[in-house]
């Protein structure tokens, strides 16, 4: 596997490999865990080259702390990518990716306000702002986006489309613990007690789906389901728990089927629906989610 630090030499492979080749990226912050190595997997599927990053972007944490104290062990996090069979590690410098006197961000309005974007000041445009840049450095005809980011994924999609980048942006399921707890890099900040008590993101999702199949639609019951969940680990403290539509990130007031409520705002019910959780567990912030949808049998009885 080869490794490349400069944006030059990143862009120099890529005019020289992508005429003949289909590339993929795997954009990542490093601290690899399985579920970075299931995207290098998906994005071997999808393409001739996989060109994975590694890059703790400054510009979309909003504490200082936060960006401090994330893990970074590129030699490590370079022998997991080689083995996965990545073909090429872009490493790149703050200072190359911010050159002096920077002054281009990359903002998507609507889909970066609820959920995340509502607690993380100035994070979505640095997610967008970086991943563009990513875009422009290894020009890949595919990306590969975990879906447990899914505000990210769903904002990523959003600007691949409003700027007309030609680059197939596939989303990868959640890799989860045995005992549920979706894989991540931040993991690794929780203590036994803390990583036991994580798994209630895990049960509170299980709830709500539970509640979907046994017929209940209304999303604030199932937040409420949800949230009450949580609530039985006193070491949680939730920051969000919302049920928004998949593409809009709006939130809905039912989950339905469109043609048994003619009666509301198209905008306010589907058939399928996000539950969206970000959740503390002492001083590690957790998010997860699960699209919840409405059984296909219980679609037939109310068409029918």
């Amino acid at each position: 596997m080869r490794t490349i630090e400069q944006v030059s030499a990143m862009q120099a492979w890529s005019h020289e490999v992508r005429g003949r080749a289909r590339v993929a990226l795997v954009p990542t912050m490093g601290a690899l865990h399985a579920g970075h190595l299931s995207l290098v997997e998906i994005a071997r599927r999808h393409a001739d080259k996989v060109v994975a990053s590694v890059f703790v972007n400054p510009t979309q944490f909003d504490r200082a702390d936060d960006f401090a104290r994330y893990p970074c062990d590129l030699e490590r996090d370079g022998g997991l990518l080689a083995t996965a069979g990545v073909d090429l590690l872009f490493a790149p410098q703050a200072s190359d990716m911010y050159p002096v006197g920077a002054q281009t961000t990359v903002t998507v309005e609507q889909l970066a306000e609820p959920l995340c974007g509502a607690h993380r000041p100035g994070y979505f445009r640095g997610v967008a702002t970086v991943v563009l840049k990513l875009f422009l450095a290894v020009r890949p005809h595919v990306a590969v986006f975990g879906e447990k980011d899914y505000q990210q994924l769903a904002l990523i999609r959003r600007m691949v489309r409003d700027l007309h980048l030609e680059i197939d942006v596939v989303g990868a399921p959640i890799v989860r613990e045995e005992d549920g707890l979706a894989m991540s890099s931040r993991n690794r900040h929780l203590d036994a007690a803390e990583r036991a008590a994580a798994t209630c993101l895990a049960r509170a999702l299980a709830v709500a789906e539970e509640r979907v199949a046994a017929g209940e639609r209304d999303a604030a019951a199932l937040v409420a389901a949800a949230t009450a969940e949580l609530g039985r680990e006193p070491r949680a403290r939730i920051e969000y728990a919302a049920v928004v539509h998949p593409e809009t990130l709006s939130p809905l007031a039912r989950l339905c089927d469109r043609d048994s409520s003619a009666a509301a705002p198209a905008s306010d019910v589907a058939d399928r629906a996000l539950l969206a959780l970000a959740v503390w567990i002492g001083g590690t912030r957790l998010i997860d989610n699960r699209l919840l949808t409405v059984p296909a049998a219980s679609r037939e009885r109310r068409s029918a």
